[in-house]
């Protein structure tokens, strides 16, 4: 980046917030409120509890403002995730990549929502975690398995991560900073 188009961005900064709302859905034990936390804090706690319902948090990077909608992953809380989905900046999905007998479950529950008129469009970002565990999938197995390429009406964009390791966060935060939206 070139010294003028730095200027510029810090003279942007000066004047424009971005601000997102993003939702985080997939299975129970994913590890979604683990990636609220290590967005939010820069750290990972063990033992977090199973969010029922949901949580909000908002996190501020730099002059971008997040607010994080965590929904809970158990079967109950599933026929929300539609409703907290809507008309956000994107949606962030979550798998256990190193749990495969769920990744059937959570193919089938990410389709079917994506199926749903109302989210049409809507970014996804599948984020697979647990990728410090040695059982874990690969990007390109996690992709395939999850049926990825059939998603074709909207940007989709997968990682692996690991919240206990920070492994890749920075580059998640990079893309969702993309894909902010600018408030003047």
């Amino acid at each position: 980046m070139g010294l003028w188009e730095t200027f510029l961005n810090w003279l942007r900064s000066l004047f424009f917030k971005q601000e997102m709302e993003l939702t985080l859905i997939g299975l129970q034990n994913a590890g979604k409120t683990s990636l609220v936390n290590v967005i939010a804090t820069g750290g990972y706690q063990e033992d977090m509890i199973p969010t029922v319902g949901f949580n909000m948090r908002k996190v501020s990077k730099g002059n971008v403002t997040i607010k994080l909608w965590d929904v809970g992953g158990q079967p109950r809380f599933r026929s929300m995730w539609e409703r907290y989905c809507r008309s956000v900046s994107a949606i962030v999905y979550v798998v256990d990549a190193a749990d495969r007998d769920n990744i059937p479950i959570s193919k089938n529950e990410l389709h079917d929502l994506l199926s749903r008129s109302s989210l049409s469009g809507i970014p996804v970002l599948v984020l697979g975690n647990k990728i410090d565990r040695p059982e874990a999938l690969s990007k390109q197995a996690l992709m395939d398995q999850m049926g990825l390429a059939h998603l074709t009406d909207r940007e989709v964009c997968c990682y692996t991560i690991s919240c206990k390791n920070t492994t890749n966060i920075n580059d998640v935060m990079d893309w969702l900073i993309k894909h902010s939206k600018t408030k003047s």
